[in-house]
């Protein structure tokens, strides 16, 4: 087996990207501090190819050369917006028609892998900062909560990894 050059993958311009269909999924970061967690969300989006990120409070804006670190060019393809509190961000999202989700630990959370996303409708997917997660005022203001089963001996995943894990469900149950 031979490893794929890069010029062999085949990926889409930036232009081309922007133009293409998206996964009906707004990733909003609340309040996240890394500026390396934030790029990798970037890269992240791209790969799933999410119609925007939301950042939101103290999460960074690029052009940062901390988030393009992780990132790698993922800022310029990846539809981004700023709001001054995530409360602002998930109002905005259900004016304009967005199931709002929260990726949480919390009391009557539905499990990633027993949760159907409804083809047509459009999602916004809340993740939290990363020592407190979201935010209790977004807690108070969400649709649903998807929790990712967990099996080990820590209390959570990076954002990243959550990031990943669940923009992959999304993919496979809406795009495939």
């Amino acid at each position: 087996m031979r490893k794929l050059k890069l010029d062999e993958l085949n990926r889409a311009s930036v232009d081309e990207f922007k133009a293409q269909d998206k996964l009906p999924v707004v990733v909003v970061l609340d309040n996240v501090r890394s500026m390396h967690n934030i790029g990798a969300i970037f890269r992240t989006s791209d790969g799933f190819a999410v119609e925007q990120i939301c950042l939101c409070g103290i999460t960074a804006q690029p052009p940062h050369r901390e988030i393009e670190k992780t990132a790698l060019g993922a800022t310029q393809s990846v539809n981004w917006s700023y709001f001054e509190t995530p409360l602002q961000a998930v109002e905005q999202l259900r004016k304009d028609g967005y199931r709002i989700i929260a990726v949480e630990q919390a009391e009557n959370s539905t499990m990633l892998n027993e949760f159907t996303p409804i083809e047509n409708e459009k999602y916004a997917l809340i993740f939290g900062n990363e020592v407190n997660g979201v935010s209790d005022e977004v807690m108070q203001n969400i649709d649903a909560c998807i929790e990712i089963p967990q099996f080990g001996t820590k209390h959570s995943f990076n954002i990243v990894v959550s990031a990943g894990i669940v923009l992959w469900d999304f993919f496979a149950k809406l795009a495939m």
